[in-house]
């Protein structure tokens, strides 16, 4: 049983990032055929489509009555996304910042960090908090949409073009992308999380052990990828930005809709332990994009920094459960 529980797991891990990317790259494509700006596309379709397998996953989760999943992948996902994503991404190569649109992301980011913290001090997140968040992610989806329409002229703008141009879809293709990677995105999620389940079940870890591991970092294989490919190809706002929007996602939309199918309940844990360092990766995030001295730039010394307070904080989950 255990084998074809890990089976499961690594196929569905292997088959959500490949549909993750067909349904952001059919997205993108689509959207660009019907004249949307470059930048709205990088924001919203790229910065959060990333997000779709953490959203999928939690909500499958939260219908099986396990919601502590939900929640521990959102933060989990948050946690590996700063720590893993950007710390091997800017290993990789360096990452400058140059965008204004991410720079003004970045304050937000904290902000609603902050917020689901606060909504999680009684160790639980109510359907009442979860429309809250929802209200915020809608509220900063429209000041996206705006910002997009309001700019011409930002760093992001050319490397979103430059991948737009190198992506040879026809418009009927991208259709039967977005279709398949969206059937795909269901079923690999479903895969994945019931291969996760039974590794818990068999290992005796908490829903919340599970969702902070072993499906955050399947869910946030898409992030990985993009961001690294994004990074070698010197499109460095792509790399930061996809994962500011992704964060941004997994707190307010994933953490909203798993919530509003079944209230949260977790562990004490998640304030002492995941919440601290989901925190402290990102105000070092926001530091070190900003720099203390003028433009931001994520070097190879702030990557390990990153890095290695995720191996860390792995280390600590396994000897602790």
């Amino acid at each position: 049983m255990l084998f074809f529980s890990l089976a499961a797991l690594l196929f569905g891990a292997i088959m959500l990032m490949w549909s993750a990317d067909k349904f952001v790259v059919s997205s993108a494509v689509i959207a660009d055929h019907y004249k949307v700006p470059a930048l709205l596309i990088g924001i919203v379709i790229v910065g959060f489509g990333t997000s779709a397998p953490e959203l999928i996953v939690s909500a499958m989760a939260a219908l099986q009555n396990n919601s502590a999943i939900a929640l521990g992948n959102a933060f989990g996902s948050n946690i590996i996304n700063i720590g893993l994503v950007l710390g091997v991404t800017a290993l990789i190569r360096p990452i400058s910042v140059h965008s204004k649109i991410i720079r003004k992301e970045l304050p937000v980011l904290i902000v609603v960090t902050a917020l689901a913290i606060a909504f999680v001090l009684d160790y639980q997140i109510t359907r009442l908090e979860s429309v809250t968040l929802l209200a915020c992610f809608f509220g900063l989806l429209g000041w996206n949409i705006r910002q997009g329409f309001r700019y011409r002229s930002d760093a992001l703008i050319p490397q979103i073009s430059q991948e737009l141009r190198q992506q040879q879809l026809s418009h009927k293709r991208a259709l039967w992308g977005l279709l398949i990677g969206l059937v795909l995105l269901l079923v690999s999620s479903r895969i994945l999380l019931w291969g996760a389940l039974n590794i818990a079940q068999y290992f005796g870890m908490s829903d919340l052990i599970v969702g902070l591991t072993v499906i955050a970092i399947g869910t946030s294989l898409p992030e990985l990828a993009a961001s690294s490919v994004a990074a070698m190809r010197g499109e460095f706002d792509i790399a930061i930005g996809n994962i500011i929007g992704a964060n941004l996602f997994n707190t307010l939309c994933v953490v909203s809709i798993a919530g509003l199918i079944a209230p949260i309940k977790t562990e004490p844990s998640i304030l002492y332990r995941d919440s601290i360092v989901m925190s402290g990766l990102t105000l070092a995030l926001f530091l070190f994009s900003f720099g203390l001295r003028g433009r931001g730039k994520i070097n190879r010394l702030e990557g390990g920094i990153l890095l290695c307070i995720y191996l860390g904080y792995m280390v600590f989950l396994v000897v602790s459960s």
